[in-house]
Order: C-alpha cells, then sequence, then structure tokens
C-alpha cells in the first residue's frame, strides 16, 4: 500500500496527515481554517487521494503556522507514500476550468523542490468565511512551496485566466481552481503506468 503517515509537533502546532495515494478520494480535513479545509478536501476529491489532516495551531496569532506546518506535513507524507517511485508515470499537467477562471498545474515527481506560481496580483487579500479565521489569499503561493519543499517535487502552477472582462478576480474561484488543477496533475504523475514494468521512470534509476 501506498501511504504515508506524518505527525508534526512544533510550539506552534500540532499536525497529524495520513495519505493513501490508492484511495477514492475520502477527505477527512479538521485544520480550524474553513477555507484551507474546503481546499484540502479538492486535493483528496479530484487526486483520487485519500487524505486525514488534523491540525491544531495558534490560531488566536493567525492562519500562517497552522497552514504552513499542514503543507510541509502534507509534502512529506505525500513522498513517504510514493516510496522509491518505482512504476509511476512521474509526469502529470492539468488544464481546469471553473467557471470564468482557467488554470493549468504541472507536476515531476523529480525529487528535486522547485515551485513557479503565477496569478493575478489583484485578487482580495483574505477570503472570509463569515466565522472563524480568514484565508490570506497570499498564503497559496507559500502553501504550494511547503508542499512542494517536502514532498520533494517540481511544480508549477499558472493561472490562465482569472476574470470576465471589465471585472475584478473571484478570489474564491482563483484559488479553489489551483488546489483542483494541482490534484488533477498529482493524480496522473502518482499513477503506476501499466507499460513502465515496475521501474524507476528516470534515466538515472533513482528519483
Amino acid at each position: 500500500m501506498r501511504t504515508g503517515r506524518v505527525e508534526r509537533v512544533t510550539k506552534e502546532t500540532k499536525v497529524l496527515v495520513e495519505v493513501d495515494l490508492d484511495g477514492t478520494g475520502r477527505g477527512d480535513i479538521s485544520t480550524g481554517v474553513g477555507f484551507f479545509d474546503h481546499m484540502l478536501n479538492q486535493i483528496a476529491r479530484h487526486g483520487g487521494i485519500d487524505l486525514t489532516v488534523r491540525t491544531e495551531g495558534d490560531l488566536e496569532i493567525d492562519a500562517h503556522h497552522t497552514m504552513e506546518d499542514t503543507a510541509l506535513a502534507l509534502g512529506e507524507a505525500f513522498a513517504q507514500a510514493l516510496g522509491d517511485k518505482a512504476g509511476i508515470r512521474r509526469y502529470g499537467d492539468a488544464v481546469v476550468p471553473m467557471d470564468e477562471v482557467l488554470v493549468q498545474a504541472a507536476v515531476d515527481l523529480s525529487g528535486r523542490p522547485y515551485m513557479v506560481h503565477d496569478e493575478p496580483e489583484n485578487i482580495a487579500d483574505y477570503i472570509n468565511p463569515g466565522s472563524g479565521p480568514v484565508y490570506p489569499t497570499s498564503m497559496t503561493r507559500h502553501i504550494f512551496e511547503s508542499f512542494a519543499q517536502t514532498a520533494r517535487i517540481t511544480l508549477h502552477v499558472s493561472v490562465l485566466r482569472a476574470s470576465r472582462p471589465g471585472q475584478k478576480p473571484d478570489a474564491h474561484h482563483v484559488i479553489e481552481g489551483q488546489f483542483k488543477a494541482l490534484a488533477r496533475a498529482l493524480r496522473t504523475a502518482v499513477e503506476i503506468d501499466p507499460r513502465s514494468a515496475g521501474v524507476v521512470p528516470s534515466t538515472k534509476g533513482v528519483l
């Protein structure tokens, strides 16, 4: 089974992440940040990954530590579940529409952490769910950076289109489109390639 389990405990957060790459898309997420929970559920559902996340963080300060440490633990659990990466497709990409928004994501499970991120600069600073901690939209880039770092993957995410003419981008759609595109790209990259004969997909013989 391609599973990973990581517990990360600091003075700021306590995180548990469990990942099953061959799951059915089940998400059991609780971080205390409602919109972030919603985004992690996109990774589970659209990535075909069973994902459990339990995070307790210093939300009385803000949501930064909670989301950063969750993303770091998620990447570590993801890498653990991949193992030696024998037989996987390795590369994955997706172009995902969400109403007026269009997002492209591409991943390489390369063993080399690298992240490129492009999104509109004029989206709202926060997504406020009406109750509970707000989601700072500047955190999207940092979440992807943290995940790519500990998952040891190359990740490119670009918002190709963000709004209707004459309208300001909808931050919810812009960010959710990115998480869905990432999920679909990961889904392809982690799949077992029936033509691979179980070898590591690299001329080096190791990833």
